[in-house]
């Protein structure tokens, strides 16, 4: 029986929980994991700002309103989510990048953002339940 491998954060640990209140995750399990059918590669962990979900709802992703269908509280500053690698890296190109939680933070996001870039917007990691901190 193989071992199965273990999803690892930027920082070469194992990977934590971003949140679970709200659920986040391209998976809804409250990690950034990923896979092949992660087509966004949902795989930063951030505390959204009023400014990224404003940022956001410009592009065409409006991440605030309810969506109870999909069990989906829409979020507020504050919030932890799972974000797409390549939306992050345009926000820091614009100067809106929430913060990230790098050791909830999944190890493929190196594969767009350059390390230094997260860990220069780096927010320190706490209990992914209390994600209003």
């Amino acid at each position: 029986m193989e071992t199965p491998v273990l999803s690892r954060n930027i920082l070469g640990g194992p990977l934590l929980a971003c949140s679970y209140d709200p659920l986040t995750g391209f998976t809804r399990s409250g990690c950034c994991e990923t896979g092949p059918e992660d087509l966004g590669q949902h795989v930063v962990c951030v505390r959204v700002s009023a400014e990224f979900l404003a940022f956001s709802m410009a592009r065409g992703n409006d991440l605030t309103t309810p969506m109870p269908a999909y069990r989906f509280r829409g979020l507020s500053p504050g919030d932890r989510w799972c974000l797409c690698a390549a939306r992050w890296l345009e926000a820091w190109q614009a100067g809106v990048a929430p913060p990230v939680i790098v050791e909830a933070t999944h190890e493929a996001a190196l594969e767009t953002i350059p390390k230094e870039l997260l860990m220069a917007a780096a927010w320190p990691a706490a209990d992914p339940s209390q994600s209003r901190s």
